[in-house]
């Protein structure tokens, strides 16, 4: 007040006052003489004042009422000029606050008196105005005095006085109740005891109050006592009153002043005693009435609501409500429960209409509606307050619904009561207003054809009414149509925003709270623990009470709300109004989710739901009214029970889509508006910002989102977001542009939603997840047994939730992958490409997230990831199984380097994949296998190899693809490769690996099981390998035999140097004999049916046409296989402890395989068993005796490279086998192999080599076509085992091992060949080679026969043998051996191709035998066993068959060979013969002798015809070669030869030299063919041995005397015949033999004579002479032959005689010569 204190201001106010007095004595100069006296003295006295008081202002105020009386006095003179001036000097002063209470007293008293003369009434007003306002100096009477004056005043007829004083009257009220508030702010820091007031009406109670207190007390309560129409006790004088007035002013001091009754008992007990039953009273018309009595306005308080009264009642209740709840909790129920009353749809529209404002203002106060849930909803007995507000609303707008507004003439259904806004059914009106010939949309709900518009009334959150403003109407007001529902709809609106904000607040400061409180708790401070426990229970103990609240301000509205919500959702036809249904609806469901209560949730996420999906859709999800049976209720798509979910009042919504709904019958075509659009939207909204609080209601959402998206036709695309797919079935899916650019967006929110479950919290994300599987479920019983389209929403979310959630997969990774998995196994096809795929696409997104930690280090975490893939294999269908194929592929490729303990379950999908599941699938896994070998090996453990072999050996086995079957094998040559060349790392690791498990098994108390068990873990996994491949050794397939033989033996020869000593033990008897065990069975049992063709166009040769020959071809494989490893490796086989018995089962192997009946098979036993036999023995050397053998050893070092089958590089060796041998022998006392035991062995090999022999050779009993007969070649083969065989077992060989042999050799040289083979085995017949198996034989015997040379003494006795079977053999050139009964054909004959049997072309055989035998005699004659056993007898005897045969023999070179050979014995037997003549060993021999040559020399076969002149002169020239024998080797020993014997060969050489004519030759030939030589030579012999001077016994002289008179006698008598034919012949020639004949014995005479006369004469008989020269005579007689021939003949044999021609001499020299 600096203003008015200034010295300026105060110098001012003086002058005023002295100028207002002054004014004054001037206008009462005339009238007023006292007034002017009083204000001249006024003068003076200000005057005085001023000058002796420096605080003028003061010293004023002290004198105040002597200075006011001028003034006072003025206005008693009713005098309005004189007034007036007054008036405004004394509100100059009042505005200075100079005046004091006694003036201010006076002042007031002045102020009546003018009021009851109604004189200036406004300045009246104006002056008490500025009394009280500017000081406090009016208490008590003068203060209600001032106060009942301007009451007064507004009761006057003049309405700007009313008004002006009703203002007043207002501010003045107001100023007793701001002094009061300033009074108690004065006296705040004194604490006083309030006295309590009792409980009674008395006024004077009040002595405890302070001044401005009490004044405010009186004026409120008389105040209550006007309104009650009862007297004022304070306000004495008060004349009339009205009750609205009274209403508006109480209202007023509530409004402004609720602190006063909150602070003061005093007030307080007015409030409760005084203005609650007034206003509760006041209620009664309003209460009682109901609407249909006529109602017509007056102001009189009559029984019937009178709209001024009600509605200022209803803004008192408002205040009331608001600012006293507190104090007054039961008087309110009464309030709200009579607001809720006053709602009913019998009461006035304007009465509902004010009441729903009141209710409206209450709604906007969360913190309020909180107060009545504690205080009523939540008591035991009392009225459930809050709910009954909201039901109210919702019935409310219920029956605005159903009673149409009067303005609104539409006829309604009485369809009963409708409370919930349930399932009704009313014909629809068009909600269109015509408004000038347009039709425009408003705004508005629509329902059952009442159709009311939507006001926009207020902002949101805040409640500005309209009517309870009316306060100067005294008519109730018409209502516009729609304003209480659009009232209304904004109370639900507000109710709902402001509870959830305010839980939601409330809720988030106790979750931080929390935190803090707990993170506090978990600091390590000790001491400040027992406070910070006490104050964290204070804190759970306060969210209990609050938390409480919260479920049961839900609880009580969740039913109301909903209904009403529901019933505006289905009738909004405003965009904006459903948009804010919705959100309300959205929100509450977040927020009971957000408070765990889920029957109320759900509600109202199903009516999101319904409201989403076209009107009665089948979706029996949502088809309970409350979601309360949802947990025990089994969910259907297909619910035959279809309800109507909301009446169709769908007139008025633009349709935008028309779909096929989800069902399993078709059912036609549903049709989607933009509000089901927009309520998806919602829908999606809410479940993108609240999933965490969904919990089981993700069944409700997502079920509806399916079947939105199915009508919409939206397909999952990769990843499983959701696109807009074509229609697929049918035209039936059919959009408008809206939806169309609208779809995109859906399916993004639609992933977006799912992103989202990446924040969600573990429970949730379990919610979710289980919702998904089991809406999944669902649509797989619906796909069952019918081939339509499946909705595959479900299954494309659960993919899009699981690879969002990668980070925490884990928790979720089970029930996914194990619904995914079911969802593979479904029928329908697309269903399961979807399951499949999206299990796929986990896998591999799982395996390449970037974990924490990383995979590597967490396998537990890799193995679950990786299992699902393995239960894949589980399932049947081979679409499914591709795409885990693919799966493994692309893992593989993408992550095969880390997959480390994930490699066991990656190889078990390969492996998985059985042969009857196509072709695409085995060349997929087979795909992935090759990738792994060539890329994988070294980055798995090594304990998966093993797991590796098995899966390669399986796709061997596979026989859908020959190829893969193929490759596969190859794949193992691979691995057997990584194997040799990472052998060291992979041993260590696997020893390490074998250690642990070890160690495991005997902590659990159990055997470690594994297959080959004691064999060290690496070599178990090389013979795993083996294992494999002799499976495969046997596989139906030849092809893959074959292979997989190749494979095996080719790893074992190349590999097999790695494996421990002891190992191979394993290899031989598991591996190796078992394989051998299986063939020969295979084999053996095989099928003899002849193969067409090997499928396809395939032809087949002749030699694989059958089963039984493409077994053959795996035996043989085998065999050698085995074989080549024996031989090989025996150095470290033979240390072994089974070595012989391993050999006996091999030889076993080899004798069934030879003695099989396939040529094949046989053939290739004999050459394994050759191979078996080169390995060099370790025989000590004879030199060296003391050297360990094993030194000796040909070790097969593998130097350089060795390459294998599809093998490109050199193997390294990482130790020479010579180490390894080191190595055994450092360990061990040097092997030295046994010579007993080895000996055995070969005998052992002897033993078999026999039985094949015989048994092949042996002829069988009866013959057919198929009888099967051993091949040259294998006969060759067999022969030619037997030197190398006897190398070893010499020492050990006798006689009748040599017998056996013998009879071997015999048979196998008779074995016939067929007719086919024939062209290939036999020379052309006329070439004399020998076939190999007759070279066998020979060399056979040849080896024999030498080692007998070199061998002891006591071997040589087997040369007579050997000889006995080189002789039979030479008894073939003249007769070939049999075969059994077999019929053979010569060779000529046989027919080519025909199954017959050809006879060998034995000469060859025969005369190269007889070669040996010569020279064997040559060799051996004087042996004692060649002598003994009468060998060169044999030899002759043998001989003479074709000696005796000559030209019959088969062959013309068989008889000269026998010849030049028997020549070549006798010049080396007879001398041995001789030697011996003593002992008559030989003495059997002479005789067969003499016969041999006896029958070569004069044979009984005919020369053949076309014999050549040459060839006839050569053959003779042989048998002269004979004679000469006889003359050289025999004749001269005459003595030494038996007499016998001599006389053959003199009777021989006689007839030899006589009988030379051959009858067959033709006349012309006849002197070239007659045997002149031969005879000359015989005749010589005989000659020369008759006049022999060597004679040493008078036998021999004898036998030659006889020999000559013989011959001569003979001459003589050939002479006569001659002549005496002649003679008779007359003219005729003689017969040419005859001619010849007496030529040959003509030219023999002459010979003879020759011969006499060389021959010494002491050795010529004198009678020989005698008879000589007595043929002279006869040979004259034939001079007269007419032959020339004879006639020159004769001429010779006549000249010789002149010799005979001398004198006879006398005795005596006769007799001496």
């Amino acid at each position: 007040m600096s203003g008015t204190n200034s010295p300026e201001a105060v110098k001012k106010l003086l002058e005023n006052m002295q100028s207002d007095l002054r004014a004054l004595s001037l206008e009462c100069k005339k009238k007023f003489p006292p007034v002017k006296e009083a204000a001249e003295s006024g003068i003076i006295k200000v005057k005085t004042i001023a000058a002796r008081n420096t605080e003028i202002l003061a010293a004023l105020k002290e004198n105040s009422s002597e200075v006011v009386q001028p003034f006072l006095m003025g206005c008693g003179t009713k005098e309005p000029k004189i007034t007036q001036l007054c008036l405004a000097a004394i509100q100059r002063l009042m505005s200075h606050e100079v005046v004091s209470e006694t003036a201010a007293g006076n002042i007031i008293n002045m102020l009546w008196q003018l009021m009851e003369n109604s004189l200036e009434e406004l300045k009246l007003l104006q002056t008490v105005l500025v009394l009280l306002t500017t000081n406090t100096v009016v208490h008590d009477e003068s203060l209600s005095k001032a106060i009942v004056l301007c009451f007064r005043l507004h009761f006057t007829k003049d309405n700007i006085t009313n008004n002006t004083a009703a203002a007043t009257v207002r501010q003045v009220v107001t100023v007793v109740f701001e002094r009061m508030v300033a009074e108690d702010e004065q006296h705040r820091d004194i604490i006083e005891q309030p006295v309590l007031v009792q409980g009674n009406s008395n006024r004077r109670s009040v002595s405890t109050l302070k001044p401005c207190a009490k004044d405010a007390y009186m004026l409120f309560q008389d105040l209550c006592q006007l309104v009650n129409a009862d007297a004022p006790y304070w306000l004495v004088g008060m004349t009339e009153m009205t009750r609205t007035f009274g209403l508006e002013l109480l209202e007023s001091v509530l409004n402004d002043f609720p602190q006063v009754f909150l602070q003061h008992q005093e007030f307080s007990f007015l409030l409760k005693e005084r203005v609650c039953p007034l206003v509760i009273k006041l209620f009664s018309p309003n209460i009682k009435f109901r609407q249909g009595s006529s109602s017509s306005s007056s102001p009189a308080p009559v029984e019937k609501p009178y709209f001024p009264i009600c509605m200022r009642l209803l803004r008192v209740v408002s205040v009331l409500i608001k600012q006293f709840y507190s104090l007054l909790v039961t008087e309110c129920e009464i309030f709200l429960s009579l607001l809720v009353k006053f709602l009913d749809a019998d009461k006035p529209q304007w009465l509902r209409a004010v009441a729903v404002e009141s209710i409206h203002r209450l709604c906007v106060q969360p913190q309020l509606l909180r107060s009545f849930c504690q205080s009523y909803d939540m008591k035991q007995h009392s009225t459930k307050v809050f709910r009954d507000i909201v039901n109210a609303l919702g019935s409310f707008i219920q029956s605005l619904f159903l009673v149409p507004p009067t303005g609104n003439p539409a006829t309604t259904n009485q369809a009963g009561n409708n409370n919930s806004g349930g399932p009704v059914s009313a014909p629809a009106n068009s909600g269109m207003l015509g408004i000038g010939g347009g039709v425009t949309l408003l705004p508005a709900f629509e329902y059952r054809g009442t159709w009311i518009p939507i006001l926009t009334i207020t902002v949101q959150g805040s409640a500005k009414a309209t009517y309870l403003e009316m306060l100067d109407k005294v008519e109730p007001p018409t209502i516009p149509e729609g304003y209480a529902m659009s009232v209304a709809f904004h109370c639900l609106l507000d109710l709902v925003r402001g509870i959830t904000s305010m839980i939601e607040g409330e809720l988030g400061e106790v979750e931080t709270e929390c935190q803090t409180t707990t993170e506090a708790a978990s600091s390590p401070t000790q001491s400040s623990e027992q406070q910070e426990l006490q104050s964290t229970s204070d804190q759970m103990d306060k969210e209990k009470v609050s938390r409480a609240v919260w479920e049961e301000m839900v609880n009580a509205c969740w039913c109301g709300l909903l209904a009403a919500l529901s019933l505006l959702l289905d009738a909004s036809t405003d965009e904006a109004a459903t948009e804010n249904i919705l959100k309300a609806e959205l929100t509450m469901a977040a927020l009971c989710g957000r408070l765990g209560l889920v029957t109320s949730r759900d509600a109202f996420i199903t009516a999101i739901c319904k409201g989403s999906l076209p009107p009665h859709y089948a979706l029996t999800v949502l088809n309970t009214t409350t979601a309360a049976t949802l947990s025990n209720k089994s969910y259907s798509i297909q619910g035959q029970s279809v309800m109507m979910i909301s009446p169709s009042s769908e007139s008025h919504q633009q349709v935008v889509a028309v779909g096929q709904p989800l069902a399993i019958q078709p059912q036609g075509t549903v049709m989607l508006t933009s509000k089901n659009i927009q309520c998806m939207r919602t829908l999606l909204n809410l479940a993108h910002c609240h999933g965490a609080v969904l919990g089981t209601s993700w069944q409700l959402v997502l079920a509806t989102l399916q079947h939105l998206v199915w009508i919409l036709g939206l397909k999952p695309s990769s990843g499983g977001a959701l696109k807009p797919g074509r229609a697929v079935e049918g035209p039936s899916t059919v959009l408008t542009t809206a939806v169309m650019t609208d779809l995109p967006v859906i399916s993004n929110i639609l992933s977006r939603l799912f992103e989202s479950s990446q924040y969600l919290d573990d429970v949730s994300l379990h919610h979710l997840i289980n919702a998904l599987c089991s809406l999944s479920l669902e649509a797989m019983d619906m796909a069952y047994g019918n081939n339509k389209e499946p909705s595959l929403f479900a299954v494309a979310k659960l993919l899009e939730t699981g690879l969002v959630n990668m980070h925490r997969i884990e928790i979720l990774w089970r029930p996914l992958t194990g619904h995914l998995l079911e969802v593979c196994q479904h029928p329908n096809s697309r269903m399961r490409e979807w399951g499949a795929e999206a299990l796929t696409s986990l896998i591999k997104a799982g395996l390449t997230f970037n974990h924490d930690p990383p995979l590597s280090q967490n396998q537990r975490l890799q193995l679950l990831l990786l299992n699902p893939l393995k239960e894949m294999s589980s399932i049947n269908h081979p679409d499914i199984r591709l795409k885990q194929l693919e799966c493994v592929l692309q893992i593989l490729q993408s992550q095969g380097d880390s997959l480390g303990p994930g490699w066991p379950l990656v190889l078990g999908v390969m492996g998985a994949i059985r042969n009857d599941q196509g072709e695409s699938l085995i060349r997929t896994a087979f795909q992935c296998l090759q990738l792994v070998v060539t890329d994988f090996l070294p980055t798995m453990p090594c304990t998966c190899l093993q797991i590796v072999v098995d899966v390669a050996g399986s796709f061997g086995l596979h026989n859908q693809e020959l190829n893969i079957s193929l490759t596969s094998i190859g794949l193992l040559w691979n691995i057997s490769d990584y194997f040799f060349q990472r052998g060291e790392t992979i041993e260590k690791e696997l020893n390490k690996e074998e250690a642990a498990q070890q160690k495991q098994a005997e902590e659990k108390g159990v055997v470690l099981n594994r297959p080959f068990h004691p064999a060290p873990p690496f070599d178990c996994l090389w013979l795993c390998l083996y294992a494999k491949l002799g499976e495969l050794c046997v596989d139906p397939r030849p092809a893959v035999r074959k292979s997989a033989g190749q494979t095996l033996f080719s790893t074992i020869g190349a590999h097999g140097t790695l494996l421990q000593h002891s190992t191979w033990h394993t290899v031989i008897w598991k591996v190796l004999f078992h394989l051998l065990d299986r063939v020969r069975e295979s084999s053996t049992t095989a099928d003899k049916e002849k193969i067409e063709s090997g499928g396809g166009n395939i032809l087949i040769h002749h030699s694989r046409d059958t089963a039984e020959k493409q077994w053959a071809e795996t035996w043989v494989l085998t065999l050698a296989g085995v074989a080549r490893i024996f031989n090989t490796r025996r150095y470290l086989l033979q240390p072994l402890g089974d070595f012989s018995r391993a050999w006996d089962v091999l030889l076993d192997h080899i004798q069934s395989a030879a003695l099989s009946k396939n040529n094949e098979v046989s053939l290739a036993a004999l050459k394994s068993f050759q191979e078996i036999l080169q390995i060099v023995s370790p025989v000590r050397d004879s030199d060296k005796p003391e050297t360990p053998p094993a030194v000796n050893v040909p070790v097969p070092v593998l130097l350089g490279s060795i390459s294998g089958p599809g093998l490109s590089r050199p193997f390294v060796r990482t130790d020479s086998i010579g180490d390894r041998l080191g190595r055994y022998n450092s360990s061990e006392p040097p092997v030295v192999t046994d010579e007993l035991e080895d000996l055995n062995l070969w005998w052992a090999a002897w033993n078999t080599w026999y039985r094949i022999g015989s048994e092949s050779t042996k002829p069988p009993v009866t013959f057919d076509k198929l009888t099967f007969i051993p091949s040259q070649p294998f006969l060759t083969a067999l022969i030619q085992i037997f030197p190398a065989l006897y190398q070893h077992i010499k020492t050990g060989f006798n006689m009748d091992d040599l017998q056996k042999l013998g009879v071997i050799l015999h048979s196998a040289v008779s074995v016939p060949i067929s007719s086919d083979a024939s062209p290939f085995i036999l020379p052309s017949y006329t070439e004399a080679i020998l076939t190999s198996l007759q070279e066998a034989v020979l060399t056979a015997l040849d080896v024999l026969q030498k080692a007998i040379c070199v061998g002891p003494e006591n071997m040589q006795i087997m040369y007579p043998a050997i000889f006995d079977q080189l002789l039979a053999f030479v008894e073939f050139s003249c007769k070939p051996p049999q075969y059994g009964q077999l019929e053979t054909k010569h060779i000529a004959n046989a027919k080519y191709n025909q199954a017959e049997w050809v006879a060998l072309n034995y000469v060859p055989f025969a005369e190269r035998s007889l070669e040996v035998v010569v020279d064997l005699y040559q060799k051996t004659a004087c042996h004692k066993a060649v002598v003994n056993e009468k060998v060169l007898q044999n030899i002759i005897k043998t001989l003479r068959v074709p000696l005796s045969l000559k030209y019959s023999c088969p062959s013309e070179s068989t008889w000269k060979l026998a010849v030049s050979s028997l020549l070549k014995v006798l010049s080396i037997g007879l001398p041995v013969a001789r030697q011996h003549a003593s002992s008559g060993k030989f003495d059997s021999m002479w005789p067969e002798l003499a016969n041999t040559f006896e029958d070569f020399l004069f044979t009984k076969s005919i020369p053949p015809d076309n014999l050549s002149i040459q060839e006839f002169q050569r053959n003779e020239s042989i048998d002269v070669e004979v004679v000469q024998l006889i003359s050289t080797e025999i004749l001269p020993y005459a003595n030494f030869i038996p007499k016998e014997f001599v006389g053959q060969i003199m009777t021989m050489l006689n007839k030899g030299s006589i009988h030379s004519q051959s009858s067959s030759f033709t006349e012309a030939e006849i002197d070239i063919r007659l045997r002149e030589e031969f005879s000359k030579m015989c005749f010589e012999t005989l000659l020369q041995f008759s006049f022999s001077n060597k004679v040493t016994t008078p036998q021999e002289g004898y036998i030659s005397r006889m020999a000559l008179s013989v011959l001569l006698k003979r001459s003589q008598d050939v002479l006569h015949r001659y002549i005496e034919d002649e003679r008779l012949s007359g003219k005729c020639p003689l017969p040419r033999q005859q001619v010849t004949e007496i030529i040959f014995v003509l030219k023999a005479v002459s010979t003879l004579i020759d011969s006499l006369k060389k021959t010494q004469p002491e050795n010529v008989d004198g009678n020989t002479w005698a008879q000589v020269i007595a043929l002279y005579p006869t040979l004259v007689e034939c001079i007269t032959c007419s032959s020339a021939e004879v006639c020159s003949a004769l001429k010779e044999a006549l000249v010789p005689f002149k010799d005979f021609m001398q004198p006879p001499a006398s005795k005596v020299q006769n007799g001496e010569s």
